[in-house]
């Protein structure tokens, strides 16, 4: 017996001829993320276990779940004490669920389940529960070795970071923008930050603040590189050109614009923002035309159908909640009408810009920051 992680994703069961690709880049995530020795089969992938390893699993894309368990041989009296094994310490009632891909295996799934529930009734005087049970000990019967666990670990799911393509994710501060970005990563998305500052007095808390948001991101898909852009002389540009209703909109197509720069710099093939349809001034669907038409490439809004709450509950799950709420500055709000316009168009908005320069500029000048977690 030897105590290994189980590797199970579900996606990229659906690849088709696909499919051996999709496995191959998980795998080397998964190495790269653990510096453990992982073997490929099939359906699933085994992991040694060693310190750390389960927590960096449960990051990686392209991982729908993880069983932490035994490896044993197809020997039915060694399934049957691994079983015993993986049992918690308390517990009063289990079930068996046996899963069995090996159909040259004498046993079904079923008189498997009977034949160990039967054993650990006898070794642990614990009663059967095949509704609600405590406890359940999962079997897997692969073709040269059987898999028991009883501690089943959710992961992130979706695709393995780097099938799908690099792109640029807009980074404000606030809750949306880094679930977008890990949204992104979810779904095979290699992701570039940028995010835009002005240069004030809370700058440093801005950058910290920032920085440590992008730690947290890295730590899904092991490394990431942040474009700090400063964007004071371009503000200070548009402030004295623009009327303040519709400076948001003028702000927001300059960023975009260098968005496209820095992808043009680093190879991505779209920019990802947080917008979130209807729930602030800027993301009317009028607004978001006008701000999307400044870009070359395609604009990707992964959370544009979701609610504030549903936005919350998921940078709380990936762990950039607490952060985001932390207070900092944002530039996109300086110096803007109370009432900002709702429904922008598109000949008036080019009439307020002729910044290529600047922001040529800005971009150039751009802080790199590589955070690298694993």
């Amino acid at each position: 017996m030897e105590k290994v992680v189980v590797v199970h994703y579900s996606e990229i069961a659906t690849k088709g001829k696909n499919r051996e690709f999709f496995e191959k880049k998980l795998l080397s995530n998964i190495r790269r993320a653990t510096k453990a020795r992982v073997r490929r089969r099939y359906g699933r992938m085994e992991v040694e276990y060693k310190d750390g390893v389960v927590e960096r699993l449960r990051k990686i894309p392209g991982i729908r779940y993880l069983g932490v368990g035994l490896k044993t041989s197809l020997e039915m009296d060694e399934i049957k004490e691994s079983a015993l094994e993986v049992l918690p310490s308390s517990f009063t009632s289990f079930k068996v669920d046996t899963s069995r891909s090996n159909k040259n295996f004498p046993l079904n799934s079923v008189e498997i389940n009977r034949e160990v529930g039967r054993h650990l009734m006898v070794k642990t005087g614990k009663k059967v529960d095949l509704k609600s049970p405590d406890v359940i000990i999962w079997i897997e019967i692969c073709d040269k070795e059987a898999y028991v666990y009883s501690e089943r670990i959710e992961g992130v799911g979706g695709l393995p970071v780097g099938v799908a393509g690099k792109v640029v994710s807009l980074i404000s501060g606030g809750i949306d923008s880094p679930v977008a970005a890990f949204m992104m990563m979810k779904r095979g998305c290699e992701v570039v930050l940028a995010h835009f500052f002005n240069q004030t007095m809370h700058s440093p808390k801005v950058r910290e603040k920032i920085r440590m948001l992008a730690e947290k991101l890295a730590e899904y898909q092991g490394e990431i590189k942040l474009y700090m852009v400063p964007f004071q002389d371009i503000q200070m540009e548009i402030i004295k050109s623009t009327p303040p209703k519709l400076r948001m909109i003028v702000y927001r197509r300059s960023m975009m614009r260098m968005a496209n720069l820095i992808a043009e710099k680093e190879g991505c093939k779209a920019v990802v923002t947080g917008d979130s349809l209807s729930q602030v001034a800027s993301q009317t669907l009028e607004n978001i035309n006008v701000v999307y038409s400044s870009s070359r490439l395609t604009v990707l809004p992964p959370l544009i159908g979701m609610d504030k709450e549903e936005i919350v509950n998921l940078a709380k799950k990936i762990g950039t909640y607490e952060i985001s709420i932390m207070p900092y500055e944002d530039c996109c709000s300086f110096m803007i009408a109370r009432h900002p316009e709702t429904r922008a168009k598109i000949e008036e908005i080019v009439n307020y810009e002729n910044f290529d320069e600047l922001e040529e500029r800005a971009v150039e000048k751009s802080e790199i920051v590589e955070v690298k977690v694993f």
